[in-house]
Protein backbone atom coordinates (compact mmCIF):
# COMPACT_ATOMS: atom_id res chain seq x y z
CA UNK A 1 0.00 0.00 0.00
CA UNK A 2 1.40 3.39 -0.98
CA UNK A 3 2.34 5.96 1.64
CA UNK A 4 2.03 9.73 1.16
CA UNK A 5 3.60 12.54 3.16
CA UNK A 6 1.14 15.40 2.88
CA UNK A 7 1.28 16.57 6.49
CA UNK A 8 3.56 16.10 9.48
CA UNK A 9 0.64 14.08 10.80
CA UNK A 10 1.51 11.45 8.19
CA UNK A 11 4.94 10.81 9.72
CA UNK A 12 4.28 10.65 13.45
CA UNK A 13 4.86 6.88 13.49
CA UNK A 14 8.00 7.03 11.33
CA UNK A 15 9.51 10.42 12.23
CA UNK A 16 12.29 8.85 14.28
CA UNK A 17 13.10 6.41 11.49
CA UNK A 18 13.24 9.21 8.94
CA UNK A 19 15.58 11.27 11.10
CA UNK A 20 17.90 8.29 11.60
CA UNK A 21 17.95 7.80 7.84
CA UNK A 22 18.68 11.49 7.34
CA UNK A 23 21.64 11.27 9.73
CA UNK A 24 22.87 8.22 7.81
CA UNK A 25 22.49 10.07 4.50
CA UNK A 26 24.56 12.95 5.83
CA UNK A 27 27.20 10.51 7.10
CA UNK A 28 27.53 9.08 3.59
CA UNK A 29 25.57 5.85 3.87
CA UNK A 30 24.57 4.45 0.45
CA UNK A 31 27.20 6.74 -1.10
CA UNK A 32 28.53 3.95 -3.29
CA UNK A 33 25.18 2.25 -3.71
CA UNK A 34 22.08 3.02 -5.74
CA UNK A 35 19.08 2.11 -3.56
CA UNK A 36 16.68 3.90 -5.91
CA UNK A 37 18.20 2.63 -9.15
CA UNK A 38 15.58 2.79 -11.89
CA UNK A 39 13.15 4.78 -9.75
CA UNK A 40 11.57 7.89 -11.25
CA UNK A 41 10.21 10.93 -9.40
CA UNK A 42 7.92 13.46 -11.06
CA UNK A 43 8.35 16.94 -9.54
CA UNK A 44 5.45 19.34 -10.15
CA UNK A 45 6.15 22.99 -9.42
CA UNK A 46 3.37 25.55 -9.26
CA UNK A 47 5.69 27.78 -7.21
CA UNK A 48 9.30 28.53 -8.01
CA UNK A 49 11.96 26.93 -5.86
CA UNK A 50 15.68 26.80 -5.16
CA UNK A 51 16.17 24.42 -2.21
CA UNK A 52 13.23 22.14 -2.98
CA UNK A 53 14.08 21.53 -6.61
CA UNK A 54 17.82 21.17 -6.16
CA UNK A 55 17.62 18.96 -3.05
CA UNK A 56 15.09 16.55 -4.55
CA UNK A 57 16.82 16.43 -7.93
CA UNK A 58 20.28 15.93 -6.45
CA UNK A 59 18.87 13.48 -3.91
CA UNK A 60 17.38 11.27 -6.62
CA UNK A 61 20.60 11.43 -8.60
CA UNK A 62 22.74 10.45 -5.61
CA UNK A 63 20.39 7.57 -4.80
CA UNK A 64 20.57 6.23 -8.35
CA UNK A 65 17.15 7.42 -9.51
CA UNK A 66 15.90 10.08 -11.89
CA UNK A 67 13.85 13.23 -11.29
CA UNK A 68 11.66 14.92 -13.90
CA UNK A 69 11.19 18.65 -13.32
CA UNK A 70 7.68 19.67 -14.45
CA UNK A 71 6.54 23.29 -14.31
CA UNK A 72 2.97 24.30 -15.05
CA UNK A 73 3.97 25.30 -18.59
CA UNK A 74 5.27 21.76 -19.13
CA UNK A 75 2.00 20.10 -18.16
CA UNK A 76 -1.54 20.14 -19.50
CA UNK A 77 -2.41 20.92 -15.88
CA UNK A 78 -1.52 24.48 -16.78
CA UNK A 79 -4.06 24.39 -19.61
CA UNK A 80 -7.03 23.02 -17.72
CA UNK A 81 -6.44 19.30 -17.28
CA UNK A 82 -7.63 18.27 -13.84
CA UNK A 83 -5.30 17.43 -10.99
CA UNK A 84 -7.05 14.05 -10.71
CA UNK A 85 -6.34 13.17 -14.35
CA UNK A 86 -2.75 14.37 -14.03
CA UNK A 87 -2.25 12.18 -10.96
CA UNK A 88 -3.67 9.10 -12.68
CA UNK A 89 -1.53 9.58 -15.80
CA UNK A 90 1.73 10.29 -13.95
CA UNK A 91 1.15 7.23 -11.77
CA UNK A 92 1.45 5.09 -14.93
CA UNK A 93 4.92 6.53 -15.67
CA UNK A 94 6.71 7.23 -12.39
CA UNK A 95 7.32 5.73 -8.94
CA UNK A 96 6.51 8.86 -6.94
CA UNK A 97 5.23 12.42 -7.28
CA UNK A 98 6.57 15.48 -5.48
CA UNK A 99 4.18 18.44 -5.62
CA UNK A 100 4.84 22.09 -4.71
CA UNK A 101 1.41 23.69 -4.76
CA UNK A 102 -0.47 26.85 -3.96
CA UNK A 103 -3.49 25.11 -2.44
CA UNK A 104 -3.68 22.29 0.09
CA UNK A 105 -6.95 21.15 -1.51
CA UNK A 106 -5.09 20.50 -4.76
CA UNK A 107 -2.42 18.57 -2.85
CA UNK A 108 -5.10 16.36 -1.32
CA UNK A 109 -6.76 15.82 -4.70
CA UNK A 110 -3.47 14.73 -6.25
CA UNK A 111 -2.80 12.39 -3.33
CA UNK A 112 -6.25 10.81 -3.50
CA UNK A 113 -5.96 10.10 -7.22
CA UNK A 114 -2.33 8.98 -7.46
CA UNK A 115 -1.50 5.31 -7.09
CA UNK A 116 2.13 6.13 -6.25
CA UNK A 117 3.48 7.96 -3.18
CA UNK A 118 2.93 11.73 -3.11
CA UNK A 119 5.25 14.11 -1.22
CA UNK A 120 4.11 17.56 -0.17
CA UNK A 121 6.98 19.89 -1.03
CA UNK A 122 4.96 22.91 0.24
CA UNK A 123 1.41 24.12 0.00
CA UNK A 124 -0.49 26.88 1.76
CA UNK A 125 -1.14 24.77 4.88
CA UNK A 126 2.01 22.71 5.52
CA UNK A 127 5.67 22.22 4.61
CA UNK A 128 6.67 18.87 6.15
CA UNK A 129 9.91 18.39 4.19
CA UNK A 130 11.30 21.64 5.59
CA UNK A 131 10.49 20.70 9.16
CA UNK A 132 12.24 17.33 8.97
CA UNK A 133 15.39 19.19 7.92
CA UNK A 134 14.84 21.64 10.78
CA UNK A 135 14.50 18.90 13.40
CA UNK A 136 17.71 17.32 12.09
CA UNK A 137 19.45 20.70 12.42
CA UNK A 138 18.25 21.29 15.98
CA UNK A 139 19.39 17.81 17.01
CA UNK A 140 22.83 18.47 15.51
CA UNK A 141 23.27 21.69 17.47
CA UNK A 142 21.53 20.79 20.72
CA UNK A 143 22.25 17.07 20.94
CA UNK A 144 18.61 16.26 21.65
CA UNK A 145 15.05 17.32 20.86
CA UNK A 146 13.04 16.39 23.94
CA UNK A 147 12.70 19.39 26.25
CA UNK A 148 14.19 21.86 23.76
CA UNK A 149 12.32 25.17 23.59
CA UNK A 150 11.59 26.47 20.09
CA UNK A 151 10.20 29.96 19.66
CA UNK A 152 8.60 30.72 16.30
CA UNK A 153 8.13 34.43 15.58
CA UNK A 154 6.13 35.93 12.72
CA UNK A 155 3.36 34.65 10.48
CA UNK A 156 1.45 31.55 11.59
CA UNK A 157 1.83 30.07 8.13
CA UNK A 158 2.50 26.65 6.58
CA UNK A 159 5.98 26.42 8.11
CA UNK A 160 4.62 27.35 11.52
CA UNK A 161 1.88 24.70 11.23
CA UNK A 162 4.31 21.92 10.37
CA UNK A 163 6.98 23.01 12.86
CA UNK A 164 4.38 23.09 15.62
CA UNK A 165 3.33 19.51 14.83
CA UNK A 166 6.88 18.23 14.43
CA UNK A 167 8.02 19.83 17.69
CA UNK A 168 5.06 18.28 19.51
CA UNK A 169 5.94 14.82 18.17
CA UNK A 170 9.46 15.19 19.54
CA UNK A 171 8.47 16.27 23.04
CA UNK A 172 9.70 19.81 22.52
CA UNK A 173 8.30 23.01 24.05
CA UNK A 174 6.94 25.03 21.14
CA UNK A 175 5.79 28.61 21.46
CA UNK A 176 4.68 30.82 18.59
CA UNK A 177 4.45 34.60 18.83
CA UNK A 178 2.20 35.84 16.02
CA UNK A 179 0.07 38.97 15.53
CA UNK A 180 -3.61 38.59 16.31
CA UNK A 181 -5.41 37.36 13.23
CA UNK A 182 -2.32 35.54 11.92
CA UNK A 183 -2.39 32.52 14.22
CA UNK A 184 -1.53 29.03 12.93
CA UNK A 185 -4.31 26.73 11.75
CA UNK A 186 -6.74 26.13 14.63
CA UNK A 187 -7.32 22.46 13.89
CA UNK A 188 -3.59 21.74 13.71
CA UNK A 189 -2.98 23.75 16.87
CA UNK A 190 -5.46 21.57 18.72
CA UNK A 191 -3.92 18.41 17.33
CA UNK A 192 -0.42 19.62 18.17
CA UNK A 193 -1.41 20.27 21.78
CA UNK A 194 -2.84 16.75 22.06
CA UNK A 195 0.28 15.24 20.51
CA UNK A 196 2.54 17.30 22.80
CA UNK A 197 0.69 15.94 25.82
CA UNK A 198 1.55 12.39 24.68
CA UNK A 199 5.26 13.16 24.45
CA UNK A 200 5.56 15.48 27.49
CA UNK A 201 6.01 18.58 25.36
CA UNK A 202 3.96 21.75 25.11
CA UNK A 203 2.40 24.07 22.53
CA UNK A 204 1.50 27.70 23.18
CA UNK A 205 0.37 30.53 20.91
CA UNK A 206 0.85 34.14 22.10
CA UNK A 207 1.34 37.57 20.50
CA UNK A 208 4.45 38.86 22.34
CA UNK A 209 7.73 37.93 20.61
CA UNK A 210 9.91 38.98 23.55
CA UNK A 211 8.03 36.65 25.88
CA UNK A 212 8.22 33.82 23.34
CA UNK A 213 11.97 34.18 22.90
CA UNK A 214 12.73 34.18 26.62
CA UNK A 215 14.91 31.17 27.40
CA UNK A 216 14.49 29.68 23.92
CA UNK A 217 17.05 27.24 22.55
CA UNK A 218 16.05 28.02 18.96
CA UNK A 219 14.35 31.09 17.50
CA UNK A 220 12.71 30.56 14.11
CA UNK A 221 11.15 32.87 11.54
CA UNK A 222 9.91 32.85 7.96
CA UNK A 223 9.08 35.46 5.35
CA UNK A 224 6.25 37.88 6.13
CA UNK A 225 4.98 37.92 2.55
CA UNK A 226 4.72 34.50 0.91
CA UNK A 227 4.35 33.81 -2.80
CA UNK A 228 0.83 34.76 -3.81
CA UNK A 229 0.50 37.41 -1.07
CA UNK A 230 2.33 40.22 -2.86
CA UNK A 231 -0.78 42.42 -2.92
CA UNK A 232 -0.76 42.35 0.92
CA UNK A 233 2.90 43.30 1.26
CA UNK A 234 2.53 46.88 2.51
CA UNK A 235 -0.05 45.98 5.15
CA UNK A 236 1.87 42.91 6.31
CA UNK A 237 5.15 44.79 6.71
CA UNK A 238 3.49 47.22 9.13
CA UNK A 239 1.87 44.45 11.15
CA UNK A 240 4.94 42.22 11.41
CA UNK A 241 7.62 44.85 12.06
CA UNK A 242 7.66 44.16 15.84
CA UNK A 243 8.25 40.46 15.07
CA UNK A 244 11.67 40.80 13.50
CA UNK A 245 14.39 38.47 14.78
CA UNK A 246 17.20 40.84 15.74
CA UNK A 247 19.88 41.11 18.41
CA UNK A 248 17.42 42.51 20.93
CA UNK A 249 15.08 39.55 20.49
CA UNK A 250 17.94 37.02 20.52
CA UNK A 251 19.19 38.51 23.81
CA UNK A 252 16.08 37.06 25.46
CA UNK A 253 16.98 33.54 24.32
CA UNK A 254 19.63 31.21 25.73
CA UNK A 255 23.20 32.45 25.14
CA UNK A 256 23.84 29.53 22.77
CA UNK A 257 20.46 29.77 21.04
CA UNK A 258 20.34 29.16 17.31
CA UNK A 259 18.57 31.45 14.85
CA UNK A 260 16.63 29.61 12.14
CA UNK A 261 15.04 30.61 8.83
CA UNK A 262 13.81 28.30 6.08
CA UNK A 263 14.90 30.76 3.33
CA UNK A 264 14.69 32.73 1.16
CA UNK A 265 15.36 35.49 3.71
CA UNK A 266 14.87 39.23 3.48
CA UNK A 267 17.53 40.87 5.64
CA UNK A 268 16.18 43.92 7.41
CA UNK A 269 12.62 42.56 7.35
CA UNK A 270 11.81 39.32 9.19
CA UNK A 271 15.45 38.93 10.28
CA UNK A 272 18.20 41.49 10.75
CA UNK A 273 21.41 41.13 8.77
CA UNK A 274 23.54 40.90 11.92
CA UNK A 275 21.57 37.87 13.11
CA UNK A 276 21.19 36.26 9.68
CA UNK A 277 24.95 36.46 9.12
CA UNK A 278 25.99 36.25 12.76
CA UNK A 279 27.20 33.48 15.08
CA UNK A 280 23.70 32.32 16.11
CA UNK A 281 22.59 31.65 12.53
CA UNK A 282 22.23 28.06 11.29
CA UNK A 283 20.18 28.88 8.21
CA UNK A 284 22.59 27.40 5.71
CA UNK A 285 22.88 24.18 7.71
CA UNK A 286 19.08 24.00 7.53
CA UNK A 287 19.30 24.44 3.78
CA UNK A 288 21.89 21.68 3.43
CA UNK A 289 19.84 19.37 5.61
CA UNK A 290 16.95 19.59 3.16
CA UNK A 291 19.02 17.29 0.93
CA UNK A 292 19.64 14.71 3.63
CA UNK A 293 16.09 14.76 5.00
CA UNK A 294 14.58 14.43 1.56
CA UNK A 295 16.87 11.56 0.64
CA UNK A 296 15.55 9.81 3.74
CA UNK A 297 11.97 10.48 2.64
CA UNK A 298 12.69 9.18 -0.86
CA UNK A 299 14.32 6.00 0.47
CA UNK A 300 11.41 5.36 2.82
CA UNK A 301 8.66 5.98 0.27
CA UNK A 302 10.27 4.68 -2.93
CA UNK A 303 12.86 2.21 -1.70
CA UNK A 304 13.23 -0.68 0.72
CA UNK A 305 14.01 -0.15 4.41
CA UNK A 306 13.64 -3.60 5.98
CA UNK A 307 14.69 -2.69 9.51
CA UNK A 308 12.87 -0.27 11.82
CA UNK A 309 15.25 2.48 12.89
CA UNK A 310 14.98 3.80 16.44
CA UNK A 311 15.98 7.36 17.14
CA UNK A 312 16.74 8.74 20.58
CA UNK A 313 15.09 12.14 21.00
CA UNK A 314 17.03 12.68 24.22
Amino acid sequence: MKRDIISMLDVEDILGELLVLAEEMKAGKYKDQAPLKGKKLAMIFEKSSTRTRVSFEVGMLELGGYALNLSMKDLQLGRGETVADTAKVLSRYVDGIMYRAYQHAMMLELSHNASVPVINALDDVEHPCQIMADLLTIKEYKGRLRGIKVAYVGDGNNVCNSLMLGAAMCGMDFIAAVPKGFEPDKERTGLAKSIADKYNGSVEIIDDPMVAAKGADAVYTDVWVSMGQENQAEERLKIFLPYQINKRLMSQAQPDAIAMHCLPAHRGMEISADVMDGPHSVVFDQAENRLHAQKAILIKLLGDTPEEKQWNQD
